[in-house]
């Protein structure tokens, strides 16, 4: 039996281009790998209008689908980017959040076409899941307090003391 390939399929409402054009542009590494075109004479949609693409972004391929507006995205999926630096946190947060996108709680953001996202800094998964359930507990709480996660905050919950 071979080995399947998952990949995320995303339905847009008609401005998956739009998103590609932001994701690839956010993401250094990331490409557009093809996609599909409506063809003329399909009724209810213009032609040359994309349909669909496969696009890469840090190794993991998506399809995005303008699918109409029967569905949106929720919090119930979100895409998970681990970070190094506060500049890298800063960088993802503030293109991402652009041009209409929203702050969330801890980490969590909404692009401005609808999806989830949460920018964490690796220190942040250590710090969870060390040895040291009071400084993970610390560091929990000054993460709840957080929208966009602040590193130096972090460290400095690290290293007080009850």
């Amino acid at each position: 039996m071979s080995i399947p390939t998952i990949t995320p399929y995303l339905w847009f409402d008609s401005n998956a281009e739009e998103a590609i054009a932001l994701y690839t542009r956010v993401f250094p590494d990331a490409r557009v790998i093809d996609e599909a075109r409506v063809p003329a004479g399909v009724p209810g949609l213009p032609a040359g209008a994309l349909m669909n693409a496969t696009f890469e972004v840090a190794g993991q391929r998506f399809i995005a689908l303008n699918g109409g507006p029967q569905f949106r995205f929720t919090e119930a999926v979100s895409f998970f980017v681990t970070v190094e630096t506060q500049e890298e946190v800063d960088y993802y947060w503030d293109a991402l959040t652009a041009d209409g996108g929203e702050a969330g709680q801890c980490g969590w953001l909404k692009d401005p076409f609808g999806l989830s996202w949460q920018i964490a800094p690796q220190k942040l998964m250590d710090y969870l899941t060390g040895s040291d359930p009071a400084t993970a507990q610390r560091v929990m709480q000054a993460m709840l307090q957080m929208r966009k996660i602040d590193i130096a905050e972090l460290d400095a919950a690290a290293a007080s003391a009850d």
